[in-house]
């Protein structure tokens, strides 16, 4: 089978069942597992470089309200790949090439390959790609395997800090102008011991004041903006020191995002398993290297 993916996570949960092998093209964005970096590239940003995070945010709202992808998509690529499945997603328009244009274009390819697209607002509908990928490429064993692993360290950590006391938490996924993170976020927040005070479990993330955002007097503020590694979310919150200071937090923490947090995909467990320990470092022991990827923000 000739697999073409049209978005990050969908990437690394096709290595993780095991088919990276057949994968022809990824985007642009796709830079994990590192093979993936390898591959073809089939989409291009088309925001312009350099810009700031109220830059982007203005630009993908002026794209969005006027029906346009913020990426290119490489059609001749993709009609010479022929490929046999793509996956792609329909749950957020900035996160990747719309999914009604990637049908019109499947269509238009000789092969007329299957089109996934995959929609997760929380944990268990993440883990349910994985067995919607899986009916598609005949790798349910190794769907089930990963769903039962996952799930097995989901347990720990609950276990773990069952009993704690549960700060409240703050997790924004944007700072200019401040997004609370939806979706799954919440969810692993309420796993790892936390109470998130101002996102939803399986609800799109929320643009919301700062004055809104010290009313909920959060003992703790995730800095995780969409995309965006733990150093460059340290660097965006040393950029917002006087706002992140006003809202009287014990402490403020960057983490990265792109890697274990904004993308739906099998990472999300360590994710979990870091904001376990950055919330209760005394029952969640983690690897150095993955508890180097929250940064403490020093606001004084």
């Amino acid at each position: 089978m000739r697999i073409v993916s049209l978005v990050p996570s969908a990437t690394e949960m096709l290595f993780e069942l095991g088919l990276g092998d057949q994968i022809v093209a990824v985007t642009h964005e796709c830079d994990y597992p590192p093979r993936a970096t390898t591959l073809p590239r089939v989409t291009r940003d088309r925001l312009p470089g350099g810009l700031t995070a109220a830059q982007i945010d203005a630009e993908v709202k002026e794209r969005t309200l006027n029906g346009e992808s913020i990426y290119a998509l490489d059609t001749d690529l993709l009609h010479a790949l022929q490929p046999d499945l793509i996956v792609t997603q329909s749950l957020c328009r900035v996160c990747a090439v719309a999914y009604e244009d990637v049908r019109a274009l499947a269509e238009e390819i000789d092969s007329q390959p299957m089109v996934i697209a995959l929609d997760p607002h929380t944990v268990g509908e993440v883990l349910g790609d994985a067995r919607t990928i899986a009916q598609a490429t005949d790798t349910t064993d190794a769907a089930v395997d990963l769903i039962r692993e996952a799930s097995s360290r989901i347990d720990r950590i609950r276990l773990a800090v069952r009993g704690a006391r549960r700060p409240r938490v703050v997790a924004l996924e944007w700072l200019e102008p401040p997004y609370a993170a939806g979706h799954w976020t919440p969810q692993l927040i309420d796993f790892a011991g936390g109470e998130d005070v101002l996102g939803f479990a399986g609800e799109r993330s929320e643009e919301r004041s700062w004055e809104l955002i010290a009313a909920a007097e959060p003992d703790l503020v995730l800095v995780m903006p969409c995309g965006f590694d733990a150093e460059i979310a340290h660097r965006e919150a040393e950029m917002h020191r006087d706002e992140l200071a006003a809202l009287g937090a014990g402490q403020v923490i960057a983490v990265d995002a792109a890697a274990y947090f904004s993308r739906p995909g099998p990472r999300i467990i360590e994710g979990l398993e870091l904001l376990a320990h950055v919330l209760h470092p005394e029952r969640v022991e983690i690897p150095p290297e993955l508890a180097a990827r929250a940064i403490i923000v020093e606001l004084e």
